[in-house]
């Protein structure tokens, strides 16, 4: 099989059910950025990912464009960098639809650098 230049790195695993989303949520770390918020949870198995929106940041589209978003910035970081150990939750904020990319993105490493275990 042949890599093309410029393929997509493949997305990292998710948390998609609801009590994962909870067991981050009170058992792990939290920090705020002005593009998302971060919360933690070690676990000693591969890092997942899970991605919210609230409805206080906006109808659906804004929503939908601030996961997107959010997802993009983690395949990228993850695809440069190994992270092991943690559960992490990214949630949306206000900003984050609208916030340039480059800045997420170094929200995102910020924020990560500071909770990952």
């Amino acid at each position: 099989m042949t890599v093309l230049a410029g393929a997509k790195a493949k997305p990292p695993p998710r948390l998609k059910r609801r009590a994962e989303f909870l067991a981050v949520a009170a058992k792990g770390r939290k920090v705020q950025t002005s593009g998302l918020v971060l919360q933690a949870l070690a676990t000693g198995a591969p890092a997942r990912f899970g991605f919210t929106a609230t409805r206080k940041i906006g109808n659906a589209v804004i929503r939908n464009r601030a996961r997107r978003r959010l997802r993009e910035a983690v395949r990228l970081h993850v695809a440069e960098h190994t992270l092991d150990g943690a559960d992490f939750v990214l949630i949306a904020r206000r900003d984050t639809a609208r916030r340039p990319f480059a800045l997420l993105r170094a929200d995102l490493v910020h924020a990560i650098m500071k909770v990952a275990p």
